[in-house]
């Protein structure tokens, strides 16, 4: 389930978060590769320590947990904090898929990454390439989303970043454990949660027929979610 989440950040926080980045210290983005990612991965990252980055990725976390469709289509329960990632002169990110467990020993956190996600701090026109093309059912999707809006998808897909050959194009990207480890369980839930969303505008607040509803996704939930 491919999702996209608009205007996460506004134009005035992509602004800011623009020229702070411009000036930032930035390193080699193989450091934190994997054995096999290392050989195809060309960017540079902020140091997940740099203050910057964990101030920057602390007002992105402070927007999920206020983001009614980020919370549907995630049922986060664990968030990898913001990593920013920056991309120019070729730079890319071969296919690849994102580790199953992610162990981060300063913090003492493990995660199961279930889904991931891409914020988008460049503007399009800004560059040319760096495609986030993600592997689905059906073939490989393209995203290359306006500044501030955010893409959902499932860690488990092979995805790449194709290279940038004009320009510079920053994103923020992280990693969710679900409380729903299965992703078409997870996709049913978000659909239904919508549709209850939906019937429920405009009517009374103790409709039966709605509350009904509420009553199945809340239960499938427990049916679903891990202990």
């Amino acid at each position: 389930m491919l999702i996209v989440i608009e205007n996460l950040l506004d134009a005035g926080e992509v602004v800011e978060f623009r020229e702070r980045l411009a000036a930032a210290s930035w390193i080699d983005g193989a450091r934190t590769a994997g054995s096999r990612s290392v050989a195809v991965k060309q960017n540079l990252q902020l140091d997940r320590a740099d203050p910057l980055a964990l101030e920057l990725g602390n007002r992105i976390l402070g927007k999920l947990g206020t983001n009614a469709l980020f919370v549907s289509a995630s049922l986060a329960e664990t968030i990898w904090p913001p990593v920013f990632n920056l991309y120019q002169d070729g730079g890319h990110y071969g296919t690849h898929v994102d580790s199953a467990l992610m162990r981060d020993d300063a913090s003492n956190l493990t995660i199961r990454s279930d889904i991931s996600a891409t914020v988008f701090l460049s503007e399009p026109e800004d560059y040319d390439g760096g495609e986030l093309v993600i592997e689905e059912q059906y073939g490989g999707q393209a995203v290359k989303l306006a500044a501030g809006d955010m893409v959902l998808y499932p860690s488990s897909s092979l995805h790449q970043v194709t290279p940038v050959t004009r320009g510079r194009r920053v994103c923020a990207i992280m990693w969710m454990q679900s409380a729903v480890a299965d992703a078409a369980a997870r996709a049913m839930l978000f659909d239904l949660d919508q549709s209850i969303q939906a019937l429920s505008a405009g009517r009374a607040k103790d409709d039966p027929d709605i509350d009904r509803l509420i009553h199945v996704y809340h239960n499938l939930i427990r049916r679903w979610a891990r202990p």
